[in-house]
């Protein structure tokens, strides 16, 4: 049975080098192709080691990356990705399709998730999406001015910035690195500080920029879970405000 469709008037404006990690040998070579005629370069790899690899050695854009690999599976390489290279989009392509497979994924680092079988349509529509996200803007934080000369702390101690071009954060005078959704999440927070952020407006920024359908209640905890350990060391929370949403706010002495 096939389980992809030939790419049709699918319209990509952002062009990339794509690294393609799937054990399947006619399956891993219909998606390299396709992603080549659709203008894409593409590489690929048979196992998880070998995909460390290529992506040690050279710079990707994107990685599509299957779960049901052999020896490192892909859950393993996706927390090597994000430990080594925690600004790669990845998209999660695999034949588990229930929601607590997608929840781990998603939980630990991926940007989307694409079950099988699937059509490649839908595949290189996800991509862009996932390619335009990564070159987006970030908005201005109200919580921090412009960054200082090099060497020099990039804020107080007890500061909140989120970086205007790539998806990292400065907690106090400490880098850290997030994923797509986490920065994306993140500004949103910021730049709406003390104020409430819907459900719905999160989920509506991640629509303008692609795979909210796959990104639902769920989901959205988990990204706020996350957000909430890696804020948990400064003096700010995110409140889950009940049946409205979500507001970042300073923590005093400890209480919000």
């Amino acid at each position: 049975m096939r389980c992809w469709t030939i790419f049709e008037d699918v319209e990509l404006t952002l062009m990339a080098k794509l690294l393609v990690v799937e054990d399947d040998e006619l399956l891993r070579d219909a998606l390299a192709a396709q992603l080549r005629y659709a203008g894409h370069e593409a590489e690929a790899a048979s196992d998880g080691l070998l995909a460390i690899q290529a992506l040690g050695f050279a710079h990707f854009d994107a990685t599509v990356l299957d779960l049901g690999l052999p020896g490192m599976d892909g859950l393993e390489v996706l927390d090597w990705i994000r430990a080594h290279i925690p600004a790669l989009p990845v998209l999660i392509l695999t034949a588990r399709d229930g929601i607590d497979d997608r929840i781990t994924g998603l939980e630990r680092g991926a940007d989307d998730y694409l079950t099988k079988p699937f059509e490649m349509s839908e595949l290189i529509a996800r991509i862009a999406s996932l390619l335009r996200r990564s070159k987006l803007p970030a908005f201005a934080t109200p919580l921090q001015d412009a960054l200082p000369e090099s060497g020099e702390s990039p804020m107080p101690p007890d500061g909140l910035r989120v970086d205007a071009i790539l998806p990292r954060a400065w907690i106090g005078a400490v880098v850290t690195d997030l994923t797509q959704r986490e920065w994306e999440l993140l500004r949103l927070l910021v730049t709406h500080t003390g104020q409430v952020v819907s459900r719905d407006a999160v989920l509506a920024v991640w629509q303008a920029t692609g795979g909210a359908d796959t990104l639902q209640s769920n989901a959205l905890e988990v990204y706020v879970h996350r957000l909430r350990r890696k804020l948990d060391e400064s003096p700010w929370a995110i409140r889950n405000i009940r049946g409205l949403g979500y507001m970042l706010e300073r923590v005093k002495n400890g209480i919000l």
